[in-house]
């Protein structure tokens, strides 16, 4: 289909684009055996796919093939006898499929250096030497861990070691806080230490403290605690094994590890990637001083993500408190990039590794720093200021223009700034990433959730909703006290406009509920308020798709097109008078959030919301241990020892564990596949909230006003499971119930992980009555409502979900069991099963609403009075948010607690959470 001529890189000769393929599979020349590494190809050897990496290769520039290829196949790899690195690779499970770089030798083990060194960090004993060394015993360690990681002044520990006898009846190895921190010092490994770089700038001396950049990279490559899931090798996820559907989630999976993967190993094979990410930002230390730090912090895309983001993994290191010195540091470092530096991981391997500038994590005014742009310009694309809010593409920046720029930085002055000018850049004098190969330092500016989204367009979008000319404030904060509540949802009691210095965690509160305060409120004048309507659920479409944590071909379309009826509908805002134009660089910058999701994996792998967690750890609470004076030199100091500390506790936890010899450890189950809609698992306490709650109570202070008939029901449904309708009827006339009280659970949990008892709450349902608190307070009652798994209506659009309110859930009391259920073995509960009484909501219908696209319930009634049941509470697959159909004007009967009793017709959130978002859009 591809007629285009491609070059092999062995021989030069011309090929198809299939035509390579076929090539690279049977060729007998030496030199395209070194280059693709084929000439060990398995007999199933497969011709590369899609030919993607081929056109990738094709497009390699000459520059980059200086090494002879036939000098290639004399590197030292070692081959173990396991084939641990064929040519080809695939994998397939079902719905899923992965492939494997398709030649050369990614990511393979090399001899190990003459020089051979013990691992980075591993903690040096000798023999006979107990686990808590230097310390001489356990309580001995975790003292001086308390003191360094608990937060108590060196006074306050020095004043604590000074109480008579307690060192020696401790048996503590230090009296003083001195002696401590020189135990710390002398005799426990940790990251590289820090140095102070000395530069006189004008009539200003100036101390920088920073890392080498090259030891913190091996300190987190052959660190223990990111054992499972390191990845040294980029692949490609498909949904399925034809792969039509591609997938993207780690960095390994994006296409510029792919990319620089090919460049490296057409060179020399046996090439492993280390991507370097970047972040930096400006934080406060002090709250009215305005005194300011710009800390810079380094992390590797192999590290799994789901460790990068956890900031007590420590797989963010800090390299210095001022992004220039510490930039230009890494910079010097350009050989390590060509040729490789070899590394040794945690299972003892060594490999040659090539670290590269990847990505650059920032705020708008940071990224407009490194990539030496203009404010109000796009870092990444040439749009000029008056067409930033345009929905189109424009022709992308490139390291390689902007050098033809920067070259002339050595040239007259004039000159120089003319050509900067003409380019729409700064005139920097030799940028840090000029030097840098591999990179690209515009492309390497990735999406910024945070306050690109957050603290960026939805803030605007919020605002102009608010405004006069739209709905106004009044209306919307009225809404806002009338939602019902939920384990997702925060509730806002005195509206969403009375907030000041409002956070990212609050804009991202707000726009799961935003959508229902806006539905069915009339604009000023009469106006249709279609338009707006539909600018907000596109928006909050793209917000909650650019955070997804896997990305199939699909997803990244809706993305796509979220962004188009955005920019389709936005014009309703300038006609009722809130804008007069969209040249907001933020709302420019969701153009450039598929590619960059395409090259470097999802938006989570790069996430700022990360760096301001590590602000208050590295930068903060370091300030904060000084006495303001100097404090720089404090900080580091302080923070090296912490590192120390915590390097030893783990390296203590892993020898209380046991060792895994090198190879042996489980990898880390990354999920290959799109993400599905999974709320965590069930869990319930072992005791009920009430022992015993009578039926007349039930119904009195629960509401579940059905609750005898419709346990009879329950009866004989489970004892006569293919009776038809009528006889079920009969069967439940006729059921005797030997109990006139049952034991009572207030809540439902759901937790992140089966296997820990422990796990984190990700989801809960409430059904509790009213009561008084400890303070004589009244607190409402609050029954949720929920999505229930309906197997009968699987046929149906909505594949078996029905929505219903919980009253109660409790158990059969165990002495009546066996009374109810006489054949327990031909019935799917047991006495611990714990049920519920639910109250039902109508089927939700086959489509959405064509406007906002939210499904429409309502409570589903016969005679008046309101259709419910007993079901396993097991069926339950998670909480649902209902938005109240609130109509022109709000009922005064109307709040919070009572909404749900109140209303009849409701709207499900889609926004609730993740797995709302999943289900329902």
């Amino acid at each position: 289909m591809n007629t285009a001529q491609m070059r092999c890189l062995g021989c030069n000769k011309g090929f198809t684009h299939y035509g390579l393929s076929r090539h690279i599979r049977s060729t007998q020349n030496s030199r395209c055996h070194a280059v693709y590494g084929v000439s060990q190809a398995p007999p199933g050897f497969r011709s590369i796919p899609d030919g993607s990496a081929v056109s990738s290769l094709a497009s390699i520039p000459n520059t980059a093939l200086t090494t002879n290829p036939g000098e290639a196949s004399s590197d030292h790899l070692v081959n173990n006898g396991t084939n641990e690195y064929p040519v080809w690779m695939a994998q397939s499970s079902g719905d899923s499929a992965v492939d494997r770089f398709p030649f050369g030798s990614p990511g393979a083990p090399i001899a190990s250096p003459s020089d051979n060194a013990t691992m980075n960090g591993a903690n040096l004993r000798a023999p006979g030497d107990s686990i808590w060394t230097p310390f001489r015993s356990q309580c001995d360690w975790e003292i001086a861990h308390w003191a360094k990681m608990r937060g108590p002044t060196s006074s306050a520990v020095t004043e604590l070691l000074a109480i008579p006898e307690l060192v020696e009846r401790l048996e503590l190895s230090y009296r003083t806080t001195r002696e401590l921190n020189s135990i710390i010092d002398n005799n426990l490994p940790g990251p590289p230490p820090f140095q102070c770089i000395e530069l006189d700038v004008g009539n200003e001396h100036l101390e920088f403290f920073c890392r080498d950049a090259l030891q913190c990279i091996r300190s987190l490559y052959g660190d223990p605690e990111f054992t499972k899931g390191m990845a040294f090798a980029p692949e490609r996820h498909y949904t399925d094994d034809e792969r039509t559907c591609h997938v993207v989630n780690e960095m390994y999976t994006g296409d510029l590890w792919w990319s620089v993967q090919a460049t490296l190993e057409s060179c020399r094979p046996g090439a492993t990637v280390i991507p370097i990410i970047l972040s930096s930002g400006k934080t406060q230390l002090t709250v009215f001083r305005g005194k300011t730090a710009y800390p810079v912090y380094l992390t590797i895309g192999n590290i799994p993500k789901e460790i990068r983001r956890k900031p007590s993994r420590h797989a963010q290191i800090l390299i210095g408190y001022i992004p220039t010195t510490k930039l230009e540091g890494i910079s010097n470092k350009t050989a390590r990039r060509q040729t490789g530096v070899d590394m040794m991981s945690v299972d003892g391997i060594w490999r040659r590794c090539h670290p590269i500038f990847a990505v650059f994590i920032g705020d708008y005014p940071e990224q407009g720093l490194v990539t030496c742009t203009y404010n109000g310009r796009c870092p990444k694309c040439l749009v000029s200021r008056d067409q930033i809010g345009e929905f189109r593409s424009f022709p992308l920046r490139t390291t390689s223009d902007a050098m033809k720029t920067y070259c002339l930085a050595d040239e007259e002055v004039h000159v120089f700034h003319r050509a900067c000018r003409e380019a729409g850049v700064k005139p920097v004098f030799h940028p840090f990433w000029e030097s840098l190969p591999f990179a690209d330092i515009f492309q390497s500016i990735t999406p910024d959730i945070l306050h690109q989204l957050l603290q960026g367009v939805a803030k605007h979008v919020i605002a102009w909703l608010t405004s006069p000319t739209v709905f106004g404030s009044v209306a919307i904060n009225a809404r806002c006290r009338s939602l019902p509540p939920n384990h997702h949802i925060r509730l806002f009691a005195n509206g969403i406009t009375t907030l000041s210095r409002v956070s990212g965690q609050e804009h991202k509160n707000m726009c799961s509920i935003l959508l229902g305060l806006v539905v069915d409120l009339p604009l000023p004048g009469g106006q249709v308020p279609s338009r707006v309507i539909k600018a907000v659920r596109a928006l909050l479409d793209f917000i909650y798709l650019a955070k997804f944590s896997s990305h199939t071909s699909e997803t990244l379309h809706h993305l796509q097109d979220s962004l188009a009826r955005f920019h389709d509908n936005k014009a309703v805002f300038v006609d009722l008078g809130t804008r007069e134009n969209f040249n907001l660089p933020k709302l420019h910058a969701l153009l450039h959030y598929r590619p960059s999701i395409l090259l470097f994996g999802t938006t989570d792998n790069y996430s700022t919301e990360q760096t301001e967690r590590l602000h208050i750890d590295f930068t903060k609470n370091a300030y904060r241990a000084t006495n303001h004076k100097g404090e720089y030199l404090q900080m580091t100091t302080w923070l090296e020892r912490r590192e120390k500390v915590q390097r030893h506790a783990v390296f203590i936890k892993q020898e209380q564990d046991g060792h895994r010899e090198p190879g042996t450890q489980t990898e880390l189950v990354m999920p290959i596949g799109p993400l599905k809609a999974h709320n965590g698992y069930l869990r319930m306490v072992q005791h009920p909230t009430v022992k015993a709650v009578l039926f007349d109570d039930l119904v009195r202070k629960y509401g579940a006003i059905d609750f005898p008939d419709a346990l009879g029901d329950f009866i004989a449904h489970m004892n006569h499971p293919g009776a038809s309708t009528t006889a079920l009827h009969a069967h439940a006339a006729d059921t005797l119930i030997p109990f006139r009280a049952v034991p009572v659970f207030h809540r439902i949990r759901f937790v992140a992980s089966a296997d820990c008892e422990n796990s984190g709450t990700v989801d809960a349902v409430n059904a509790t009555p009213e009561r008084i608190d400890l303070h004589r307070h009244v607190v409402p009652s609050r029954f949720d409502t929920v999505l229930v798994r309906n197997g009968q209506d699987r046929a149906r659009a909505n594949k078996g979900r029905r929505i219903a309110q919980v009253r109660v859930i409790f158990q059969i009391p165990n002495k009546a069991f066996y009374d109810v259920f006489p054949n327990p073995d031909t019935i799917h509960i047991n006495p611990t099963t714990h049920l519920a009484y639910v109250e039902w909501f109508t089927p939700l219908p086959a489509t959405p609403d064509p406007i906002h696209l939210m499904y429409r319930v309502s409570r589903l009634t016969q005679n008046g009075q309101r259709c419910a049941s007993i079901i396993p509470v097991e069926s339950i697959s998670s909480s649902v948010h209902l938005f109240p159909r609130f109509g022109p004007t709000i009922p005064h009967d109307w709040n919070t607690f009572s909404v749900l009793e109140h209303s009849q017709s409701f709207y499900v959130n889609p926004f609730a959470s993740e797995h709302s978002y999943l289900t329902f859009a």
